[in-house]
């Protein structure tokens, strides 16, 4: 009869232990994943870099194309309507240039908020635009005719839907790193923008004065560089920052025909 108690206590005492260390594996293991999420989480800084992107030599003559071939794009312009792959202004100020730090910065974790991708007048806006991986990407038919948006997306998985209704919103998100991305409409032919997608926010695109600006770095090392849908990448610049400090970093990109 004790033999038998004995043997129960026994038992009792070897399911706590069990119970126990397999408590403890699992808070070492949560404490292990929040431990690796730290490391790859970087914090946002107090030092800026600021700049313009200038095209030397003659630009390229404004390209106009129609978009008649559908009347309800056709209704919402006044003529021939003026191709976004280059434009610069007099002083070769260019616009529609995304400037990215490519080596240096860490991983951030996405914004909740959405990047909206808008489809009217038969042409997207914005033309070209930045976007972390794992942020949603919202993208909106405004137009009363059909669009697809297709996304040749080489990194990421690529994506081809329809939007036939005006209103119509679909979201997406990138889940790996790529640069640049190109979205087109396979209906209307002349219709097509880039993104960039970055693991960090640490990105801009010019303005109409081709002037950017990169806030919130952390004091560091890092390498800059400027992407332009015609002239490709520039040449890299390395920018060393401290707490703070404001630096200026400027990018050119020679005219081609």
């Amino acid at each position: 009869m004790e033999l038998k108690k004995l043997l129960a206590l026994l038992a009792i005492a070897s399911l706590g232990l069990t119970a126990g260390c397999g408590q403890k594996s699992e808070d070492e293991e949560l404490m292990a994943m929040a431990n690796s999420a730290s490391k790859a989480t970087a914090v946002l800084g107090t030092a800026s870099v600021a700049g313009t992107v200038t095209l030397t030599g003659k630009a390229p003559g404004t390209a106009m194309f129609s978009v008649d071939a559908d009347p309800v794009c056709k209704a919402q312009h006044t003529g021939l309507v003026k191709d976004e792959t280059v434009i610069a202004d007099a002083k070769g100020d260019l616009k529609n240039v995304i400037v990215y730090v490519k080596e240096g910065a860490g991983n951030y974790p996405a914004p909740a908020t959405s990047v909206e991708l808008v489809q009217k007048g038969c042409m997207y806006s914005p033309h070209v635009f930045g976007i972390q991986v794992g942020q949603p990407l919202e993208i909106e038919n405004s137009d009363p005719t059909l669009h697809n948006v297709h996304c040749l997306a080489v990194t990421n998985d690529s994506f081809n839907v329809g939007q036939p209704n005006q209103g119509m919103k679909t979201e997406k998100k990138f889940t790996k790193a790529e640069m640049p991305v190109k979205f087109k409409c396979d209906v209307h032919g002349w219709m097509h923008c880039f993104v960039g997608v970055f693991t960090n926010p640490f990105y801009s695109v010019t303005g109409d004065n081709g002037s950017f600006k990169i806030s919130g770095l952390p004091a560091g090392s890092y390498t800059l560089v400027a992407w332009q849908e015609k002239y490709g990448e520039s040449a890299p610049q390395k920018v060393d920052i401290k707490d703070g400090e404001a630096k200026s970093v400027n990018f050119t990109f020679a005219a081609t025909n």
